[in-house]
């Protein structure tokens, strides 16, 4: 009997950029399942209180079950600013409760930036960021707390996600390499609303430094779940290291 493919359930809030995790299945040659169950969103907005909606536990607890179909080996939870809108503990806690629901290991977004970083030994990132500032602050405040320092925050103050899936490669390379900083490691592009699977190459050839983006962490993360290997050619320098 053939050993099942490694699978990790992505829960993915409302529909902008979850193509994205079929196109990164391809760039992985088909060694892992990634499906996407969409979670609940009542409203469309990056603002605290829609974010903390996003990421309720109940939320993600129907989104785990719905996920049973599958029989995952972990889930991510891709939702950036629904786990960092948590806070440092609160995102925690929310990738245990998830976690607990699912019966399989899990993490978040938000976690898996900081775990990226590590990996890479970053500590000074420059945030570009597609949400308004006072979201992208709450980014750079929950990486403050795992001890990374941002050089710079640039906001592009797009309410939807919605809106930020309909942006084009030649918009995501401007506000990556409008969002650089010389002083600054890497740049983090946090939103998994933004289409990057296909761009991770162009981009840190454009900035010439690292790159991360919300989807390609979500994966690399999932990969690290199944106990995958995360050595791939193609996908930036964190799929390298």
């Amino acid at each position: 009997m053939s050993k099942q493919l490694p699978t990790v359930g992505i829960l993915y809030p409302g529909y902008s950029a979850e193509d994205d995790f079929p196109r990164f299945e391809s760039l992985l040659d088909n060694e892992i399942a990634l499906p996407v169950q969409h979670t609940l969103m009542n409203e469309d907005a990056h603002r605290l209180d829609a974010l903390l909606d996003w990421g309720r536990p109940e939320t993600l607890s129907a989104g785990a079950a719905a996920l049973q179909t599958v029989s995952p080996d972990a889930v991510m939870w891709a939702c950036t600013s629904g786990s960092f809108a948590y806070g440092w503990d609160g995102a925690h806690d929310q990738a245990a409760q998830l976690a607990e629901s699912a019966g399989v290991p899990a993490s978040s977004t938000s976690l898996a930036f900081v775990d990226a970083l590590r990996s890479l030994r970053i500590r000074k990132v420059a945030i570009a960021a597609t949400y308004p500032a006072d979201v992208a602050a709450l980014f750079e405040q929950f990486l403050a707390a795992a001890d990374i320092e941002v050089i710079r925050v640039s906001s592009h103050e797009i309410f939807t996600a919605a809106e930020v899936g309909t942006l084009s490669r030649e918009r995501l390379l401007d506000i990556a390499q409008s969002g650089d900083d010389a002083f600054a490691d890497a740049i983090l592009l946090p939103d998994t609303a933004f289409h990057t699977a296909g761009h991770l190459e162009a981009l840190e050839t454009q900035v010439g430094k690292p790159v991360l983006t919300a989807n390609q962490v979500t994966v690399w993360q999932a990969l690290r779940l199944a106990r995958t290997s995360t050595r791939r050619d193609g996908l930036g320098s964190l799929f390298r290291a």
